[in-house]
């Protein structure tokens, strides 16, 4: 059965790699590339195939459908993949191919000599002898959330004829995940009326998450003043300089590449700029709420400082929210996360809880009142050339989710084991 399962994955999921998807953060609509509508006009007819109800694909490209429940008092539940590939400067076409790891190197590439090496991707290690699902090393390998859509389609399709104990379940599939989570916050929930949702998009086999980043986006913009160099003493007003003056007021070893596990940081992730004026644009993240406030008072606190500094300068800051921690926005009710261990101890598979540096579409979901926590694909190395996926690992991130779905059915006594005792 786990072989004509795994088949079945692999199939789907080649299937969909075929059509490129990648998001474009410069875009300014939902979607923000022709190819997540083709995925999804191909999924939402692959569901109609299926026999899916309420199936719905709005302006968004975001795409609903509900599969009828064996047990109508059961909670109906949700579960939510994205449609976009991220935009890494690799190629947007995946050429995806399927080798056994025998302990060494793995060739990838002959053309271009793309090899993924033991010694510098030792997490490889644990999968030998198994067989794994790679690119050519010309582009990622998109399991980040290809993946979860291959899972999705082909256990709606498992169980459509089964009568396996359930409620309805309603599936999700969004666009631009990878560009701030924006096809979750566009996603009319009223086609959503699910009590609680999962993700399928973290990595190794047994990763739970349930903690993402509080985030918020920094944009400045400084006008300045113009002269010509001869006459400039006393009267130009260079908005660069301005800008990377801003920059020096955050402490440097509070950045992504001094911080890690909960540790919070601003990153200054872009500049641009001529001789009249500047943009500078950061990032804040923080997975405690306070911290995260006070973060961002610092900003607007250096923005008032650069002021004073520079009277003559027009300076304008805008912070936007992006997303909330998940953690923090599903409260006490933790049920939905119990569910997820006990579905792991009864499969026999260590939990190994992250709080993520970063956010997924739950972190939108749940901020939107969706309790809406996170779990493994089985892929090692998301948006790099060397991701990689077990396939023994692909399989047991399907029969996870479809324990879940049967666990549902339970009377909340039944959930016995807490998460934050497993953090």
């Amino acid at each position: 059965m786990a072989e004509a399962l795994a088949e079945q994955l692999i199939e789907r999921f080649f299937r969909y790699l075929a059509v490129e998807s990648q998001s474009d953060a410069k875009a300014t609509v939902v979607p923000s590339t022709p190819g997540q509508r083709r995925l999804a006009e191909m999924l939402k007819a692959e569901l109609e195939a299926i026999g899916l109800a309420d199936i719905h694909l709005d302006e968004h490209s975001v795409l609903t459908a509900r599969l009828p429940g064996t047990m109508p008092q059961a909670p109906c539940i949700g579960f939510v993949a994205h449609l976009d590939t991220v935009d890494v400067g690799l190629s947007p076409e995946v050429r995806p191919q399927r080798l056994m790891f025998d302990g060494n190197d793995l060739l990838l590439n002959t053309k271009e000599d793309i090899w993924l090496r033991v010694s510098e991707h030792p997490e490889i290690l644990p999968y030998h002898g198994q067989e794994v699902l790679v690119s050519d090393g010309t582009s990622v390998l998109g399991a980040d959330n290809k993946a979860a859509i291959a899972i999705l389609m082909t256990l709606m399709a498992r169980l459509k004829n089964s009568t396996t104990p359930r409620g309805d379940i309603i599936v999700a599939f969004v666009p631009d995940e990878e560009i701030g989570l924006r096809g979750a916050k566009v996603m009319d929930l009223s086609r959503f009326p699910v009590a609680y949702a999962y993700t399928i998009d973290c990595c190794e086999r047994g990763e739970v998450v349930y903690e993402t980043f509080n985030a918020a986006s920094v944009t400045v913009d400084i006008t300045g003043v113009t002269a010509h160099p001869m006459t400039a003493k006393g009267v130009l007003v260079n908005p660069i300089l301005v800008a990377t003056e801003l920059v020096q007021m955050f402490d440097p070893m509070q950045t992504p590449e001094q911080t890690e596990g909960r540790e919070g940081y601003w990153w200054c992730n872009g500049i641009s700029g001529n001789q009249s004026s500047a943009r500078l644009q950061m990032s804040i993240r923080d997975h405690d709420g306070v911290r995260f406030e006070e973060r961002k008072a610092f900003v607007a606190q250096a923005v008032e400082a650069i002021r004073a500094r520079h009277p003559r300068a027009r300076i304008e800051c805008r912070i936007e929210d992006s997303y909330q921690n998940i953690d923090a926005a599903m409260g006490n009710d933790r049920h939905c996360v119990d569910l997820i261990f006990q579905a792991l101890r009864q499969m026999n598979i260590t939990p190994k809880v992250i709080a993520m540096r970063g956010g997924t579409d739950g972190s939108a979901l749940s901020a939107r009142g969706v309790p809406t926590p996170n779990y493994f694909t089985g892929a090692h190395n998301f948006h790099s050339r060397f991701e990689f996926l077990p396939v023994n690992s692909f399989v047991d991130s399907c029969k996870l989710t479809e324990e879940l779905c049967s666990l549902a059915t339970k009377p909340r006594r039944d959930s016995e084991v807490l998460a934050s005792s497993q953090a």
